[in-house]
């Protein structure tokens, strides 16, 4: 069975090379949110609803042979949550990091907060946008994010994706309340990975979501919401770890 990937905001799939490299897997399928390094197909809004029906359709399509082994980082840990809620059948296991959206007392960090307020996220994004890469990528490494690939990650960041983010942030304000209730007693064993220093998630939301779910907690003492580019080996460990689990 494929294991699918799917990252978050504002990234592309390139953010899993590192892990991918220690992971030694042949069967590794990296998922790209629409607007994330790639174009957006007419009439698609970019909001949650519509991500997590697109990644619906991608699982259904890399697991036509049976379910998968899903693994969601930020936004694509938050649309896992979502998809495990509303079809367990299509996964054998799933692991995320943002498992913190199915508490319905969910709070948005401060940047999320920004992008969601008309005028002030647009200019947030034109600034961000005017300044130069090694600027941008500035504001990786202040969360441990390695020079290069934080400079990566901050010149994967275009108009398109700002635009994406915007539409995504803006149509989840509530999205604790709206998906929380469905979250919980998910037949399929999931796995919530909490890095102690995740400046954007919260350790409270992740821990409740993950007992209403049903799903055991992977600690990552040191790491940061990027931990899969902190330390790629440790992360690969574990997530072998949990499939051993459960295979």
């Amino acid at each position: 069975m494929p294991a699918v990937f799917v990252h978050g905001v504002p990234e592309t799939p390139r953010i899993w090379d590192p892990l991918l490299e220690e992971l030694g897997r042949d069967d590794v399928v990296t998922v790209q949110l629409p607007g994330f390094g790639c174009p957006r197909p007419d009439g698609f809004g970019s909001t949650k609803e519509e991500y997590t029906d697109w990644l619906i359709g991608e699982v259904e399509r890399i697991g036509a042979d049976g379910p998968v082994d899903l693994v969601g980082h930020d936004w694509g840990g938050g649309l896992t949550v979502r998809l495990v809620s509303v079809r367990p059948e299509l996964v054998r296991t799933w692991v995320s990091d943002a498992i913190g959206l199915g508490d319905p007392d969910f709070e948005w960090h401060d940047f999320a907060k920004i992008w969601q307020t008309p005028g002030e996220g647009e200019q947030f994004w034109e600034q961000q946008l005017a300044a130069p890469v090694e600027e941008r990528a500035g504001v990786f490494e202040m969360f441990g994010v390695p020079h290069d690939r934080a400079v990566a990650l901050a010149g994967s960041v275009d108009q398109t994706m700002a635009d994406s983010i915007l539409a995504l942030y803006r149509s989840a304000t509530n999205v604790g309340k709206e998906w929380g209730p469905q979250f919980r007693d998910i037949p399929s064993p999931g796995f919530a990975v909490i890095p102690s220093e995740d400046a954007f998630l919260n350790d409270q939301s992740a821990r409740k979501g993950a007992a209403t779910a049903g799903a055991q907690v992977i600690e990552f003492d040191g790491l940061g919401h990027w931990w899969m580019l902190q330390d790629p080996a440790r992360g690969a460990v574990a997530l072998t770890e949990a499939w051993a689990s459960v295979s």
